[in-house]
Order: C-alpha cells, then sequence, then structure tokens
C-alpha cells in the first residue's frame, strides 16, 4: 500500500499484474511445491485522518493554511521579535484560544472515526485453520484464509462462497449499506467443493481489485488426487462484499480474497470533497478590503510620522536625547520596523475570534435541526440527522433542488393494482380506485373471470408465481405472515398459506407486489426447495416446477426469465420487463391488445410490467443450455456472452398480459413542492423511471400543472421528425429556445413566470439517451452549443423532468448547473444508492431514511425521514441560519473597526508615536469576553420572524436570495455605521477633555483615563446596538448581553485595584474607579451612547415592521374564510421559550 501510494505520489505508472492467485487454506496444489505467500495487504480500514503522534503538527499546518491565522501567526512572531508598542499577548492569547478550540473540535471527530474504525478491526471474527475454529479480530484476517460467518453477522472482508447451511448450497444477503438495496440478494456457492473444507486443495486466479460492486471476474481451480484439476468459473453471483449481512441462512464459509483498503466497499469511497459557504466567501472578501484598510493605516501614519519629524526639533527634542544605536540604524529599516509596529497597533480591525465564533455557531446551531420534534418520524422512530455544520446557513440560498423520484417523491412502497390479460382488465375489489371520476371493479377475483379465458388467465399466474428470484422466509413467530400479506382476505375467504407462516424476501419491491398480487387472484407461491419451484392454485391444486436457468434482470436488458419444466415435461420460458424491452420480441398482433392499458396506467403514475411466455422443445433447450453454461465459463467478455445467449432465447414469445404497481406518492409531497416553487427555488426530477410515469407524477406533485405546455426532448420527439437524431435535437433545441427564452417577455430577477399568470409557464422533459447526445455531440463546437442552449430552456422552464437518468447522468445534470453563470446554489436530495452521485457533486445534499437503505444517508450532508420535513429544513431553519450568520459577519467586522478607528485616530494626537489608547488587557479581551457572547447567542437563537410565518408565506425566502445580506451594499453601511461612531467615540470624548479640571480637586485626566472612557463607551454601545436588533428575546440573550456589560465593570474595577505583582508597570491602576468619581465622564458616556444609538432608536420607533426585519405573528383565519394579512398583524414578540423553536409567546 504504501510502495503504490509513493508511486502515485511521484507520478511512476505502477507495474501492476492482472490477477492475483490465491491458496484456500494457504495449502499448496503440491505437496512437492512449497508456498511462497504473495504479500497483500491487511484487513485493517482506515478512515481516521491523525494518530497520536501526528496530530499536532498536521493539525497545526492544517489550521494555519487559513489566512485569518496565519496572518496573527505573523503579526504575533513581529510582537516577539520587534519592540512593538503592544504586549505580544494581545495577538497570541486571541489566537492561542482560537487554535485550541479548532484542534479540540477537529480531535474529537477524529476520535470519533478513530472509535469507529476499531469496532470493524477489533470485530470478533471465526477463522478455519487446521480443521479447528480460531477466533482473530478482523484486522488479522489475510488473503486465503477461509472464514465462518453466521446469520446477521456482516463479512468482514470480501469473499469467495464455498459451503452454505442451505440444502440448495445457496445464501441471501444484504448489501443495503454498500449499493443502497435493502432487499435480499441470492448468491450461490461454487460447484463441486469439497463438503469438508479441510481437505479441499484449491487455487483462485482472479483479476486485481477494483470498485465496481457488481463485476467480478475468476477461475477456480479444484484439485483432486490422481484426477486432473477442474476448473470452476466465478463470477458475481459468488463473491460476498465486505459490508453485506448474511441473512435467512444460518451460516456460510467463505475464501479471503480481498481485504482491508482493497475491499470493493473501501474502493468505492468517495471522501466528501469539502464544501466552502457562500458566507465563507463573502467573509473572505471582505477580509481582504479590511486588510487593505489597515496596510493603508499604518502606510499613512508610517509616512506622517516621517513627515513630522523632518520638521526641525521634532525628531529629537531636548528632553528625549537618540542613543548612539538609534542614530546608526539605517533610515529604510527604521521605517519598516515602525511600519510593521502600526500593524500590529491596528491588527485588531482582523477579527480572528470571529472565525471561532462562526464555527461554534454552526456547531451549535445545528443541534436545533436535530432536535426540531417535527423531524421526528413516528415510523421509524428517528429524527434529522447533521453530517455536516458548516452549511447550515447554505440552507437559506438554494435556487435548484434536485430530487429523486422512487423513494424520494413516492414512497417506494409497492402495491399491485391491477393486470391486464389478454387485453382485459382485472382489478381486486379491496384495491379498487377511482379513475376518470368513477369506480372500477370487476367482482370476485378469486373465481374464474371468464374473460381472458381460464387457460390465459391460469397461465400469466402461473407467470407471476415463475418468474422472479422471491424466497419464502419460514418463521416461527406466530402473526408474521399477516404481517407480510401473507393472510390477505378476499372475497370474505382466508387464503391459507401451509402449516408454518412465511415471508417474502425479494432483491426488489416490485416482485414481492406481483407475488402477492397473484396471491390475491389465487396463485399463492410456496417456495423454492433443491431448484424446484412450488405453487398452490386457485383449485388448492400443488403444481411443482423444475428452475433450469434463471436469466437475470439488469438494466441494460430490462427485463429478466426464468426457463421451467412442468410435470408433464414441457419446458417453458417466462419473461417480464419493461413494454419498451418486451414489444419488440413478442408477436406484434398481441402487442396493441395490451399497449392500451400499459400506457394508460402509466399516465396514472403506475409502474407496469409486461409479461411473456413461450414454449421450448427439447432441441431449443438443449441448444439455450449449452449456449449458457458454455458463456458462464468464459473468462473473458463473459457478459457480453451471455447477453447474446440472452437475446437470442428471448425472442418470439407470446404476450400475454401486463401488471400496474402502484408507488404511492409521500406525504405531503405535492404541499412540499408547491412551497419550494412559492419561495422560488426551481424543482428539477431526475429519476431512471420511464418518462409516462414521471410526468405522471410530477403532475400529482404539482410540479407541472394542467396550463404548463411541456417542451419534450426524448428519443421518440427526435425520431418524429425522419431524419437523422443529431440534425432533430439541433431543430427541436433552437425550437424550445425561441419559445422559452426569446419570445419570453423579460422578468426581473428573482422573480420567476411562475408566479405570474399573464405568461406562458414551460416544463422540459429530457431522457438519458437524448442528454447523452447533448453533453457528448459529435463535435466540440456542438458539444458547447448544445450545452448552453438546453442550459437556458431549463433554467427558464418552471419545472425540469429528466428521466431515464443514469447516476453519473444526474450528478454531470447537478454540476452543469452548479458552474453556469452566477453560480447558484444547488440542493440534491435521495433515498438511494444512485442518487450519492448526485447528493456528493450538489452545493448541499440531503438524504432520506427511506427503504432503500443508508447511503444516501451516509453520503448527505443532512438527513430527514420524510420528503415533507424539506420544507421547514429550508424555509425556516435555512432561512434563519443564512439571516443570523449573515449579522454576526457585518456586526464582528463593525465592532472591529469602531475599535480600531479611535487608536488610529489618537496617533495624529500622540506624534504618531505607536502610543496605545487601551490597556493590554482591554487589547485582549475586547473580542474574546466583552463582545463575543452576546452575539453568539444572538447567531443562536434570533428569530426575526416567527417560524409559522416562514413556514406560511414562502415568498419571504426569496428576500434573502443571492446572498443578499452579505452583498457589498449592506457591508458598506455596517462600514460606514462603524466609522460614525468611531469618530463619535473619538472626538466626544476630546471635546470632554478640552476642559482641564474633570475632578473635584482639579486633579485633571490622563492619556488612560482618555482611552478607558472611549473603551467603556465602544463596549457600551455596540453591546446596545446588538440589543436594539434582537427581536426575538429570551433569558439567554438578557443573560449574555446585561451580564457580559456588568463583567466588563466588575473587571474594570478588579483589573486596576489590584497591584499585580507580575506586571512590570500597571498603567490602570485605579483609573476606571477614579473615572467614575467624575460627574463629567458620567454625562458624556451615556450622552455618547446614546448619540450613537439615537439613529438606531428613531428607525426602530418610526418604520413600519415590513418583510423579514419584522418579527410577525401567525395570521389569523377569520370565521367567514377570509384570510387576514400577515404585515396588518406585524408586531414584535419580545419574549419566548427557549426550549423550542415554536412560536409559544410568554
Amino acid at each position: 500500500m504504501l510502495r503504490r501510494r509513493l508511486n502515485r505520489l511521484l507520478g511512476r505508472v505502477e507495474n501492476r499484474v492482472e490477477s492475483r492467485t490465491i491458496y484456500v487454506g494457504h495449502r499448496s496444489s503440491s505437496t512437492n511445491e512449497a508456498i511462497i505467500p504473495p504479500k497483500f495487504c491487511d484487513n485493517r480500514i482506515v478512515s481516521s485522518k491523525y494518530t497520536v503522534w501526528n496530530f499536532l503538527p498536521k493539525n497545526l499546518f492544517e489550521q494555519f493554511r487559513r489566512i485569518a491565522n496565519f496572518y496573527f501567526l505573523i503579526i504575533f512572531l513581529v510582537q516577539v521579535i520587534v519592540d512593538t508598542p503592544t504586549s505580544p499577548v494581545t495577538s497570541g492569547l486571541p489566537l492561542f484560544f482560537v487554535i485550541t478550540v479548532t484542534a479540540i473540535k477537529q480531535g474529537y471527530e477524529d476520535w470519533l472515526r478513530h472509535k469507529a474504525d476499531n469496532e470493524v478491526n477489533k470485530f470478533p471474527v471465526t477463522v478455519l485453520e487446521e480443521g479447528r475454529r480460531i477466533q482473530k479480530e478482523s484486522e488479522k484476517i489475510k488473503v486465503g484464509d477461509v472464514v465462518e460467518v453466521k446469520e446477521d453477522e456482516t463479512f468482514p472482508c470480501d469473499l469467495i462462497l464455498l459451503q452454505s447451511s442451505r440444502v440448495d448450497e445457496t445464501c441471501f444477503v444484504t448489501t443495503a449499506s454498500l449499493d443502497g438495496e435493502s432487499n435480499h440478494k441470492t448468491h450461490y456457492t461454487v460447484p463441486d467443493t469439497e463438503e469438508d473444507l479441510e481437505t479441499l486443495n484449491a487455487t483462485i486466479e482472479c483479476e486485481q481489485p477494483q470498485p465496481d460492486l457488481y463485476k467480478f471476474v475468476g477461475i477456480m481451480n479444484i484439485n483432486r488426487h490422481d484426477q486432473e484439476s477442474a476448473a470452476r468459473s466465478l463470477g458475481p453471483e459468488n463473491l460476498l462484499l465486505k459490508g453485506a449481512t448474511l441473512k435467512n441462512t444460518q451460516k456460510i464459509c467463505g475464501v479471503a480474497i480481498y481485504t482491508g483498503m482493497e475491499t470493493k466497499m473501501a474502493l468505492n469511497y468517495q471522501g466528501k470533497s469539502q464544501k466552502r459557504s457562500a458566507v465563507e466567501k463573502s467573509i473572505n472578501a471582505f477580509l481582504l478590503v479590511y486588510l487593505c484598510i489597515l496596510v493603508s493605516k499604518a502606510l499613512v501614519c508610517t509616512t506622517l510620522k516621517y513627515v513630522w519629524q523632518n520638521k526641525p526639533g521634532q525628531d529629537e527634542p531636548w528632553y528625549n536625547e537618540k542613543t548612539q544605536r538609534e542614530k546608526d540604524t539605517n533610515l529604510y529599516l527604521k521605517m519598516f520596523t515602525d511600519f510593521l509596529s502600526f500593524m500590529v497597533l491596528f491588527n485588531f480591525i482582523i477579527p480572528v475570534s470571529m472565525y471561532v465564533t462562526v464555527e461554534m455557531q454552526k456547531f451549535l446551531g445545528s443541534f436545533f435541526i436535530t432536535w426540531d420534534k417535527d423531524f421526528f418520524d413516528p415510523e421509524i422512530k428517528e429524527g434529522a440527522l447533521v453530517n455536516t455544520s458548516d452549511l447550515n446557513e447554505e440552507l437559506g440560498q438554494v435556487e435548484y433542488v434536485f430530487t429523486d423520484k422512487t423513494g424520494t417523491l413516492t414512497q417506494n412502497n409497492m402495491e399491485f393494482i391491477e393486470c391486464c390479460i389478454d387485453g382485459f382488465q382485472y382489478k381486486y375489489p379491496d384495491a379498487s380506485s377511482e379513475l376518470d371520476g368513477f369506480c372500477v371493479t370487476d367482482g370476485p377475483v378469486n373465481k374464474v373471470q371468464e374473460k381472458a379465458g381460464r387457460e390465459k388467465e391460469e397461465l400469466f399466474l402461473r407467470a407471476l408465481c415463475l418468474c422472479h428470484t422471491v424466497q419464502v422466509k419460514e418463521s416461527t413467530e406466530p402473526g408474521q405472515g399477516q404481517e407480510d400479506g401473507l393472510m390477505d382476505q378476499v372475497d370474505g375467504e382466508v387464503l391459507h398459506p401451509p402449516r408454518e407462516q412465511r415471508g417474502f424476501i425479494a432483491s426488489s419491491p416490485d416482485e414481492v407486489a406481483l407475488v402477492k398480487g397473484a396471491m390475491r387472484f389465487g396463485f399463492t407461491f410456496l417456495g423454492l426447495e433443491s431448484k424446484n419451484m412450488k405453487i398452490l392454485t386457485r383449485n388448492n391444486d400443488i403444481e411443482t416446477y423444475e428452475l433450469l436457468h434463471v436469466l437475470n434482470f439488469d438494466p441494460v436488458r430490462r427485463r429478466m426469465s426464468v426457463i421451467v419444466r412442468s410435470n408433464s415435461g414441457d419446458t417453458l420460458l417466462f419473461c417480464k420487463g419493461a413494454d419498451s424491452s418486451i414489444f419488440p420480441r413478442v408477436k406484434q398482433e398481441e402487442v396493441e391488445r395490451i399497449r392500451m392499458n400499459v400506457e394508460r396506467n402509466a399516465t396514472e403514475g403506475y409502474r407496469t410490467l409486461c409479461v411473456a411466455c413461450k414454449y421450448l422443445s427439447a432441441e431449443d433447450y438443449a441448444q439455450a443450455d449449452a449456449g449458457l453454461r458454455e458463456a458462464r465459463l468464459a473468462l473473458q467478455d463473459r457478459e457480453a456472452k451471455l447477453m447474446a445467449v440472452y437475446n437470442q432465447v428471448e425472442t418470439g414469445m407470446s404476450l400475454i398480459g401486463a401488471t400496474a404497481v402502484e408507488d404511492r406518492l409521500q406525504e405531503e409531497a405535492a404541499e412540499t413542492m408547491e412551497a419550494l416553487q412559492g419561495a422560488g427555488i426551481k424543482v428539477w426530477v431526475l429519476t431512471g423511471d420511464k418518462m409516462e410515469t414521471a410526468k405522471s407524477t410530477c403532475y400529482a406533485c404539482r410540479l407541472f400543472q394542467r396550463s404548463t405546455e411541456l417542451l419534450e426532448l426524448t428519443v421518440r420527439t427526435l425520431e418524429d421528425g425522419g431524419r437523422k437524431r443529431e440534425e432533430r435535437l439541433h431543430e427541436l433545441l433552437l425550437e424550445y429556445h425561441r419559445k422559452a427564452v426569446q419570445d419570453a417577455p423579460s422578468i426581473k430577477a428573482g422573480v420567476t413566470r411562475t408566479w405570474s399568470s399573464a405568461n406562458q409557464d414551460y416544463g422540459f422533459i429530457i431522457d438519458g439517451a437524448t442528454l447523452s447526445m447533448v453533453l457528448n455531440a459529435s463535435s466540440e463546437s456542438n458539444s458547447s452549443s448544445y450545452k448552453n442552449l438546453f442550459l437556458q430552456i431549463c433554467q427558464n422552464c418552471t419545472s425540469v423532468l429528466c428521466c431515464r437518468m443514469a447516476p453519473l447522468q444526474k450528478a454531470q445534470i447537478v454540476k452543469m448547473v452548479k458552474n453556469s453563470k452566477g453560480s447558484p446554489i444547488t440542493l440534491s436530495i435521495g433515498d438511494g444508492a444512485n442518487d450519492v452521485s448526485m447528493i456528493l457533486e450538489a452545493h448541499v445534499g440531503i438524504g432520506i431514511k427511506g427503504k432503500e437503505g443508508r447511503q444516501a444517508v451516509r453520503n448527505s450532508d443532512y438527513a430527514i425521514p420524510k420528503l415533507k420535513h424539506l420544507k421547514k429544513l429550508l424555509l425556516a431553519h435555512g432561512h434563519l441560519y443564512y439571516v443570523r450568520i449573515a449579522h454576526l459577519v457585518q456586526y464582528f467586522f463593525y465592532k472591529n473597526l469602531c475599535f480600531i478607528l479611535p487608536q488610529f485616530l489618537y496617533q495624529f494626537f500622540c506624534g504618531y508615536s505607536q502610543q496605545p489608547l487601551y490597556d493590554a488587557a482591554y487589547l485582549t479581551m475586547y473580542n474574546i469576553c466583552f463582545t463575543s457572547m452576546p452575539i453568539l447567542a444572538y447567531s443562536l437563537l434570533e428569530q426575526h420572524i416567527c417560524i409559522e410565518v416562514l413556514l406560511d408565506n414562502a415568498t419571504l425566502y426569496r428576500e434573502i436570495a443571492k446572498n443578499g445580506m452579505l452583498q457589498w451594499r449592506p457591508f458598506l453601511y455596517w462600514t460606514l455605521l462603524g466609522v460614525f461612531h468611531g469618530l463619535l467615540f473619538f472626538f466626544g470624548v476630546r471635546y470632554l477633555f478640552s476642559n482641564p479640571a474633570l475632578q473635584d480637586n482639579g486633579q485633571v485626566f490622563g492619556n488612560w483615563s482618555y482611552g478607558t472612557i472611549v473603551f467603556t463607551v465602544l463596549v457600551f454601545t455596540v453591546t446596545l446596538k446588538l440589543a436594539l436588533d434582537t427581536r426575538h428575546w429570551t433569558w439567554i440573550n438578557h443573560f449574555v448581553i446585561w451580564g457580559s456589560l456588568l463583567f466588563y465593570v466588575f473587571f474594570s474595577f478588579f483589573w486596576g485595584g489590584i497591584i499585580w505583582p507580575f506586571l512590570k508597570q500597571q498603567r490602570l491602576y485605579f483609573v476606571f474607579a477614579n473615572m467614575l468619581s467624575s460627574v463629567s465622564a458620567w454625562l458624556v458616556i451615556i450622552l455618547l451612547i446614546l448619540l450613537s444609538l439615537l439613529p438606531e432608536i428613531l428607525l426602530v420607533v418610526f418604520r413600519k415592521p415590513r418583510g423579514p426585519h419584522a418579527r410577525q405573528k401567525k395570521p389569523v383565519q377569520s370565521n367567514v374564510g377570509g384570510h387576514q394579512s400577515p404585515r396588518s398583524s406585524a408586531r414584535p414578540l419580545l419574549m419566548r421559550t427557549f426550549s423550542d423553536e415554536s412560536n409559544t409567546v410568554i
């Protein structure tokens, strides 16, 4: 592993062999031949970032890569090396505080990763060695070890299945942690292996580790005494992946072939790229502005100092003659030293503590999402999950939402609705649904229908019972059968299963729905035993079919088949799949009878499958059997050869019917989509489903309205013109661009035509094949042109539907929009492993805790139980997070400008001598203690608008769009406010000092009294300014605001009231107490605070509550059904509970 990493780092080409040889149980194939064990990596999994030894240097290096931290380190070193006017403690202590807090946070997070790694690496496993079962830690497994795994245990590494406790030599696994699919998959042992693994002498030759979960090619050579070695082909059906879980099988034994970081799970781990929020980018831009201000101030003061000293008598007055060393110093070196001293003196204009406050605000603020009771789902007994707290404010800036369909917009809970046999529709009563305003039922369904004919009906139902990979799990627990739907009551009669209660296990929820649908019509699948499938007919006869071959489903063929032999000796092929896959392979006269029902069901939003069959003669079967066996033993191009045999067998079939399965909409899916569109967010649906089903779902979710004109760019529309596809594509893109972009009236930024009834709304539909043509056009110029046209059309449509999408295409769509003009903020939401790529690609990724495993949840930034929770997550939490942190950033720059501007002005009155205006204790404590807690509490608890109002008025979300509160205009306002307050503080106190006698005894105040009065006015003003901005008061706000002011007063008395032995000079000894003995000082402090805040007070008094700057109470609906305007009932709420973010007024 180390060599491989070094080669990759140095850019060398690594010479790796194409395959690896593994000795099963570390036994040589020949007794005379000694084994030289190949070197493979161990089975340790490492996801942590630090170790005990490298934590300190590595963490410090990473932290000082941040510009602000590095800047303050330089300032600190300058203070240590150069004779500066302030102590190194003033910069060193805040920097140490920031570095320490961040290091503790990152160290804790890495400790959790170490803990998770240890749980995996130290997990006890059973290894078979020399006929004994030995307990080992998982990390000590080596390639070639024979490992035993029991039911419900997770496979510790990638294994080849050698032995199973099941009679049929299979086992069942769930791969939810790998590909998100929670359904059971069947895996098979290697044929002809020894029952006693201790005597098994075999070698495995297989490909080197690669990340594709569904591809594996290998061969196993089994050596027997006095016989030629037998070669057995190995494929994905023999491979058990690390992270998968054994189900419905007591135990299995397998040989380890890939371990540790070479397992497919580890190779598929895609570390999350560092996502940066728009707020962080704004902070960096503002930081550069203030850095320029800092350098300008230092240059001005340095220049004016030497201009002033050039005047006669100013450079070397009689009372302060230069030493010989000072006279010998180089002028330019002295100027540079003075410049550095001024930089140190003014460096507090850059708020280093802002970074740690922002970190704390994000970290603590994320708990409000986790604690929100509205996000708790009683069904799964879980709430929301925050994986990344760095993007809280991005939730308030989303412009595009990319959503999956199955499991996200819909429940992924399949229910058999109806079937069509030979053109006749069949429904059972308890699944009746309204179609076009009337109810369709077909009477008792467990009796002969006499529609398509008994023979056709039974053939269709047998196909549903046999063409699948469903397994029956026996259970001794009473009542489990009822939960699984095996005791359904149809027409008052109960269909009794066999003696034991059984549950269904399948790789797809569609298959279970179809098997249960056949049960409702009287045909029950009893299970698979030793390659024999048993079904119970509606005449209560048990029929047995020998399962000869399974032609597995794959997304390219989009169909699956089984070849079975009945008791009478007939060989049948049953096939089911998508209509586009089945129709070309059946007799065309049969298609028209079924096509109408399939299209109607798709339009109604149902998932449709067509069912076909074929009787195979002895010659046909012998040819198919030989072809399948030969293809499965091929080491090269195995998949292509299998595909060729599949296509050859699955031709000339008879179409017997079609099924309709419903995947119901998620709870409140339509209301959520409507609210997002009302907030100005554009919703794109990216799905792998067929267009008709997805389009129906979009109508049901109100993404498409009846008035919406749909612009369709699919394979079907490309073939309509009768010309080449690329020519037709170009023509349609230009036509749609003219409609949606050129002929559309201009609109204001941030307002889409969705909200204007005067303009035509457009919806856009594209499929995966056409998208590939757009993104991968024949020439580079065409590709760029097509992309731009496509993007402009989509951006001017209210909603976009992308169907038949591959996972990679979903990510490409997100990336294309993310990198488009204006860099809009994107959000992807999905529930399955096929959504992970787009979740990782978007600015914000959200996982749904659905039925397709938890891979989407683990790779997401936020996870919620249901789609309906997205509304509150964005419109309430996102809105509030953004407003809070935007105010925090602007306020930090403002209060530091107020702090340092008087220091700059003071230099004009002290001969540019770098004399500090404030004491070192005040310089150090200002950002750490005196002003940090109020803004932190504000940024966690502020609710400028009630949550109910935010949810009821989605348009409020638009008012903060495009990073509105962190643009240059509000930044300029806060900067000018800081300049105004700084000027007022300094010159107000200077006006007071124009009267020399400020005390009763005639004693005058000194420069430290001057600075202390300015600092007192400063601390009270910036704190009370925040109090005026607060709309939502809690006891915590009261405690930190008034507590901070009291702490400042207490600290000033305490610091100046004691002689501290560790200080060489004590500048503030009794200064604060002496200052407060003067009535004039009291008067000027109160007067300056009032004058500073007067414009703000007047603004609050005379400004009408409007927009997001007013707290609004939830509007009350009148008795007559009218709805009161929220603005008419707006009023500030001063006190609310802290226990939750509800809107209870105290």
